[in-house]
Order: C-alpha cells, then structure tokens, then sequence
C-alpha cells in the first residue's frame, strides 16, 4: 500500500514557475513507477509526465516538453513536478499516481491503468 499525498500547488501569473512535490508513504517507494496527470475544469484527467523507479527515465507529454520536469528523491520518498513558463492552459488539479511497475515504456506511461496508487491532487491556477 503507498499513500501519496501532493504539495505545492496555488496561484501564479502566466510565464511563472512552481514546484511540485508528491511525498509517498510506504517502504518500496524506490520500487515504484511514478507519473503525474493533471485534470482540467471538466475535462478528462490526462498524462503529464512519467519518471521510472531509478530517475533515469523520463517521458512527458508533448505539451510540457522543454517546460516540465519531473525528478524523484528515493531517499526522501518523493517525486518532483517542476513547472516552468506556465500557461494559462496549464490550470488545473495535479494528481501523483504510482505504479507496482517499477518503468514503463512510452506508450505504457501515459495509460491511467499502469497505475495502482493516486494521491488527492494539488490545485495549479495559471492567471493570464
């Protein structure tokens, strides 16, 4: 079991930065996939980014590429969202997700089902 629990949401002006973070409780963090999705006022809940168990591989989606980036701190138990040059588009709740799969591969990542755990989300408003 691995409760996940986000941080670091709030309000920023459009070409702003904010960090988030996802602390995870449970003992074989370091043997999770871990992945961030973000759902906007209604609309579906959809994949940003995807990190596997060692950091060393990373996949986002296309519209985050260049602006995101997603790290992890084994140690700490806790997966990163760094978000730079935020648009208003970016607006929404950012879920954590973790995965028993320890990587996933391009295609896998981005499939809601990989993942077994979901934190409650962090709310992200960007003001144009």
């Amino acid at each position: 079991q691995v409760q996940l629990v986000e941080s670091g949401g709030g309000l920023v002006q459009a070409g702003g930065s904010l960090r988030l973070s996802c602390a995870a409780a449970g003992r074989t963090f370091s043997m999770y996939g871990m992945g961030w999705f973000r759902q906007a006022s209604g609309k579906e809940r959809e994949f940003i980014a995807a990190i596997n168990w060692s950091g060393a591989g990373t996949f986002y989606v296309d519209s985050v590429k260049g602006r995101f980036t997603i790290s992890r701190d084994n140690a700490k138990n806790t997966v990163y969202l760094r978000m730079n040059s935020l648009k208003f588009e970016d607006t929404g709740v950012y879920y954590c997700a973790a995965s028993r799969a320890p990587g996933c591969s391009a295609h896998e990542c981005p499939d809601q089902r990989m993942y077994d755990y979901w934190g409650q989300g962090t709310q992200v408003t960007v003001a144009s």
